[in-house]
């Protein structure tokens, strides 16, 4: 690659040669960012996720301790988690906080989010004092929050000027209650991810 290229440009360039290690390399020696360093990693996770056996040890492992080093807490949380979507454990306790399902039902209960709707998702423990994936349940806390945000914007959308004041017509006003729902059960979902993560080391 040429001096000067993005670490983004190099990974993916090491990718399509097939040089798995080469990838691990790049993210080694470059600065590690909140943007571009962390999306190279997740692109690397991505190709590591593919792999079986020894040829994933070969990046999963090196990759790793590139994360667990890092100074920046919450790049490394959210490498962590970008990994785990990706299908790739890079956290073996080190960095999300330990949770029960005791703990995720409160945490829902105060949130007033419904522990069976993480349960159509990702399996959770039926014993209370068992621990939870808590990878698994921010990532789907959030992917549930994003929907439910979406929602409420194109409900917005289909009602123009209903901040001018004007009066409304009865399916704009249930449109307009039913995005103010929609965006209320979003802030809910965040707010449990964001519960699960805090803490994080």
């Amino acid at each position: 690659m040429i001096t000067g290229a993005r670490v983004t440009d190099e990974v993916n360039h090491f990718r399509r040669q097939g040089q798995p290690r080469n990838t691990v390399r790049v993210v080694r020696v470059r600065e590690p960012e909140r943007l571009r360093w962390r999306t190279a990693v997740a692109s690397v996770t991505q190709m590591a996720g593919q792999m079986r056996g020894k040829e994933r040890l070969v990046v999963e492992e090196p990759l790793r301790e590139i994360v667990l080093d890092l100074d920046d807490r919450i790049l490394r949380r959210e490498t962590v988690l970008d990994a785990r979507r990706n299908g790739v454990d890079l956290d073996r306790g080190e960095v999300l906080p330990a949770h029960s399902m005791w703990d995720l039902k409160r945490t829902a209960f105060l949130t007033g989010v419904e522990v069976d709707t993480l349960a159509r998702y990702l399996k959770l423990p039926t014993d209370y004092a068992k621990p939870i994936d808590t990878a698994g349940v921010v990532l789907i806390g959030r992917a549930l929050s994003n929907v439910h945000r979406s929602r409420a914007q194109k409900l917005l959308v289909r009602v123009p000027d209903h901040e001018s004041g004007r009066d409304l017509m009865r399916h704009e006003q249930y449109m307009i209650d039913r995005a103010k729902h929609e965006a209320d059960v979003g802030r809910r979902w965040a707010a449990l991810s964001k519960a699960l993560v805090d803490g994080s080391l």
